[in-house]
């Protein structure tokens, strides 16, 4: 299978994103403005679950790569943005937020034009 390390790479990410997502959430309640951390955490259990879809579907469509490589990076750099934001006062860079948002959207637009580029039944193999 093409890109087999890739596949499990995303794997990978979509398990630490879930464990970051349910991490922030339990830190998120702990603290006095929930805010940061509560958009983090939903950012990343809202990702996690995509990038395991898309690595048991990883076979059947073209774009299935390029979402996963655009939804995790966007998630994680919007979810490192609000982090370092809640901890530290101020973000990565400027516009990191906005940017890890549009790479997601970017990623789910992938996912949506996969729809058109499936694969032929000889190609998943």
């Amino acid at each position: 299978m093409p890109n087999s390390g890739l596949r499990s790479t995303m794997l990978f990410v979509a398990g630490l994103m879930g464990l970051f997502g349910v991490a922030s959430a339990a830190a998120a309640s702990h603290g006095a403005d929930p805010r940061l951390l509560g958009g983090a955490s939903a950012m990343c259990l809202a990702h996690a679950p995509a990038l395991v879809a898309l690595h048991v579907g990883w076979a059947h469509f073209r774009t299935a790569a390029l979402a996963a490589l655009l939804i995790s990076a966007g998630t994680a750099l919007f979810a490192a943005d609000l982090t370092m934001r809640h901890f530290s006062g101020h973000g990565l860079f400027p516009m990191s937020a906005p940017l890890g948002g549009v790479t997601m959207m970017l990623g789910w637009l992938a996912v949506a034009l996969g729809a058109f580029l499936a694969r032929e039944p000889d190609e998943r193999a």
